[in-house]
């Protein structure tokens, strides 16, 4: 059986940063916000379809990003930890610190690795 590494810290920032990369989630967290809401209230802010914001949420929620609570027949979510609306309003500053700069970074490209083998030398 084959022994998985440990996931370091900067690996699990990564997959925090591209969960929260989607536009879809992101808008969902800013909403959230301002409080609880139920799914219904942010398919209509958010002007998609149930099954979408429902299949971000389950996202979220995985991730312990958010948290719901049952009350008769509707979920209601909110924000799962403080930290996450401080993070939300860094970012936003950030965003008014650097401005639309923010649009060139995915204009670099990585660069690729050679699939060819490399010549020894002695």
């Amino acid at each position: 059986m084959p022994i998985t590494p440990p996931v370091t810290d900067a690996q699990l920032a990564a997959k925090l940063f591209r969960g929260l990369g989607d536009p879809t989630r992101l808008e969902i967290l800013l909403a959230l916000q301002a409080g609880e809401r139920r799914v219904i209230d942010l398919v209509h802010s958010l002007e998609s379809s149930q099954a979408n914001i429902s299949g971000h949420l389950a996202c979220l929620k995985d991730c312990g990003l958010v948290a719901d609570r049952a009350r008769g027949r509707a979920n209601f979510y909110r924000l799962a930890h403080p930290e996450l609306a401080n993070l939300l309003r860094s970012a936003e500053s950030l965003m008014a610190a650097v401005g639309h700069d923010v649009d060139l970074c995915g204009n670099y490209q990585q660069p690729v690795a050679s699939t060819r083998p490399r010549k020894r030398t002695a």
